[in-house]
């Protein structure tokens, strides 16, 4: 007598299932419908996201709804404005809290910067009146930094980039200046006068400035302890004038090196 074969399962879903899921798929059209047939009631939409806000402090800032009710009244066409209310709650719109007044956190800081300019500005004043060189140095300041400049005449001959004898005092001086004082960046700029260059080793104004602001990077990085890596050094040539280049006494005063010593607050 032959073996019966096992019943084997039945294949697929129940047939109860499919039915199930038919059902469900048509009542969910039928609400859909429903729906898209109806109109909703703005106001009594806002009282419904009143409720919320009330009960579960959805919103802050002491508005009950977003933009008080206006983004839901009108509609997702209104979206624009939600980066306007989110502003309003104090934070940007990466969420992160901004002050509430940013021109004065600005004006804040700007301010303490021109004050830290200032203490350095007499800190290093004091110290050339006790060297008798504040009237050599002239010191002016900015909320960036405290500048030192120095007349051409004083460290070059004309049409030279070969620091004078005379000028190696001036220089220690300043020197020990930087290394009390200066806490960032150190700024040298070489300057000139309009008049052409003949004659000399430098063929323009740009190359003489620039040789003049090298030599005193040289001479500070060999005599100081300063790193060379805080000690930037340019030549503006001609182009940044303080005085009349039509007079002899203006072109004397445009001849000239600035040192800058950046404060701590500064941005460079």
């Amino acid at each position: 007598m032959a073996k019966r074969k096992p019943d084997e399962p039945p294949k697929g879903s129940p047939a109860w299932q499919a039915t199930f899921a038919d059902l469900m798929n048509l009542l969910l059209c039928f609400f859909v419908m429903l729906f898209s047939m109806s109109t909703v009631d703005a106001q009594k939409f806002e009282l419904l996201a009143a409720s919320f806000n009330q009960t579960f402090s959805i919103f802050s800032a002491g508005s009950t709804a977003i933009g008080d009710g206006v983004l839901v009244s009108l509609g997702v066409s209104q979206l624009n404005e939600l980066d306007e209310y989110i502003n309003s709650t104090g934070k940007d719109n990466e969420g992160e809290t901004v002050p509430e007044n940013l021109e004065t956190a600005v004006e804040t800081i700007e301010q303490a910067k021109l004050e830290e300019s200032e203490q350095l500005a007499e800190m290093v004043e004091e110290a050339l009146e006790e060297k008798n060189l504040d009237k050599e140095i002239d010191i002016t300041f900015t909320a960036q930094y405290v500048q030192l400049t120095l007349n051409g005449a004083i460290l070059f001959d004309s049409g030279s980039v070969e620091l004078k004898e005379d000028a190696i005092p001036v220089l220690n001086q300043v020197g020990i200046i930087l290394q009390r004082y200066s806490s960032g960046k150190i700024e040298i700029e070489g300057h000139t006068d309009t008049v052409p260059m003949s004659g000399a080793k430098y063929s323009n104004n740009d190359e003489l400035s620039a040789g003049r602001a090298l030599s005193v990077f040289y001479y500070l990085k060999d005599n100081t302890t300063l790193s060379p890596t805080s000690i930037k050094h340019s030549g503006m040539g001609e182009y940044m004038p303080i005085a009349d280049n039509s007079t002899e006494e203006g072109r004397a005063k445009n001849r000239r090196v600035e040192i800058r010593i950046y404060n701590s607050l500064s941005s460079y």
